[in-house]
């Protein structure tokens, strides 16, 4: 695996009673799963050296994020050694242009976009964007305003506002900018990268339908969730997905599935969807290995995300990806003020016995990933409650 972070580690550990033995490249010794893999190589995955004698006398390479350059993983394809998912499939992950590119050739439903070239550009989106809007709802309020403000200042501000994605590196809120006006657009460009629009969505909630495939061809599909954001990081994952009628939750699965296919996607794929308050379904990212929105699945479904994404790029039969209780919900434990975490265990181990907590042995810095707790059960509003505040007494937010 490619890449030492949490996604590996709990990767690791799903791969722990198959006898699955890990070779990890991970960035330094300190890497949340370089900590508990016996196997380590430390290195740079940009570097093409370095990955060809990481993978020698690997069966196969897979990853914990999709940054590895294409065109490295295209040269270890031609050395002979599988790559899964392989760099056709993954680029769509790795370049948001690319994959806004296919999904529309797809004909799969998408928020409004364009690669955008500067900051006037930028502004003249804006406008396209509003009109859009003013269409759906077939109204004249906004037909007033969408067809100023062209943005031809160095401040005039957007009739609507868009967001700006840098096409390649981004991820949590990174490389994403919601803007304004002409002077907030200036921003995103200093990177020398392309620049992706697109319509900033009224969406009343944001969901995520994963699935995995297997090289021969065989599926699962997990419950839809609803994903929680606060400040562009996953806050909470609720499964299933609270008030999703059957068949649009169907549709969002067979959605899901369908990208998989067409795409060639091998292993793990979250697919982030918007739901809007027009009634729409939209995707929103492509992620293409474990993922933040599958967490629950380790204590909450038959089969967790990371046995499934392992039992699929080695085309072991799948397993079942079904949920063990009514409701399971994830929340994300971020660092606080509080370096040592574990002193809270006592308290949240003794109010909640049934409360699982997976920690990535990660230096605690305010706002950082460092762990997640799932809880599970019959009332919805119970599971919630219990994974907030275990979620809150171990950051130090809740003091009791």
């Amino acid at each position: 695996m490619v890449g030492g972070g949490q996604l590996a580690r709990m990767s690791h550990e799903a791969g722990i009673p198959l006898g699955i033995r890990f070779r990890l490249l991970s960035d330094t010794p300190q890497d949340s799963a370089a900590q508990v893999v016996r196997d380590v190589v430390v290195g740079d995955y940009r570097d093409l050296d370095t990955l060809r004698e990481f993978a020698r006398g690997c069966d196969v390479i897979t990853f914990d994020h999709e940054h590895v350059p294409t065109e490295h993983l295209r040269a270890l394809e031609a050395d002979g050694i599988p790559v899964r998912p392989g760099p056709d499939a993954l680029v769509h992950a790795q370049d948001k242009g690319v994959m806004r590119a296919r999904l529309d050739a797809m004909g799969v439903p998408c928020p409004l976009h364009r690669i955008v070239r500067d900051p006037g550009d930028v502004a003249a989106f804006a406008s396209e964007a509003a009109r859009a809007a003013g269409a759906r709802q077939d109204t004249d309020d906004t037909d007033a305003g969408s067809g100023s403000g062209s943005g031809s200042g160095s401040g005039s501000a957007f009739p609507v506002p868009v967001v700006l994605k840098t096409v390649r590196g981004g991820y949590d809120g990174k490389g994403v900018w919601v803007v304004r006006s002409t002077a907030e657009a200036a921003d995103p460009f200093k990177a020398g990268v392309p620049v992706l629009a697109e319509e900033k969505v009224d969406f009343a909630r944001e969901l995520a339908a994963c699935v995995v495939r297997s090289p021969h061809g065989q599926a699962v599909a997990y419950p839809v969730v609803e994903s929680i954001q606060v400040g562009g990081v996953c806050d909470t994952v609720i499964a299933p997905a609270p008030g999703l009628p059957e068949q649009e939750a169907v549709q969002a699965q067979e959605l899901a599935l369908r990208i998989a296919v067409e795409l060639g996607v091998v292993g793990h794929l979250a697919v982030e969807l918007f739901e809007t308050h027009d009634g729409r379904v939209l995707v929103n990212e492509l992620a293409m290995r474990p993922h933040n929105s599958g967490h629950w699945t380790q204590d909450g479904a038959v089969t967790s995300q990371f046995a499934n994404h392992l039992r699929a790029v080695l085309d072991l039969p799948l397993g079942d990806p079904r949920p063990r209780a009514e409701w399971t919900v994830m929340a994300n434990v971020l660092g606080g003020d509080y370096p040592d975490m574990y002193s809270a265990y006592l308290h949240c181990m003794a109010r909640d016995p049934q409360l699982k907590i997976h920690m990535y042995g990660k230096d605690v810095k305010p706002g950082r990933k460092v762990g997640h707790v799932n809880t599970y059960g019959d009332d919805l509003a119970d599971v919630r409650e219990r994974a907030a505040h275990a979620a809150g007494y171990l950051r130090g937010t809740i003091p009791e």
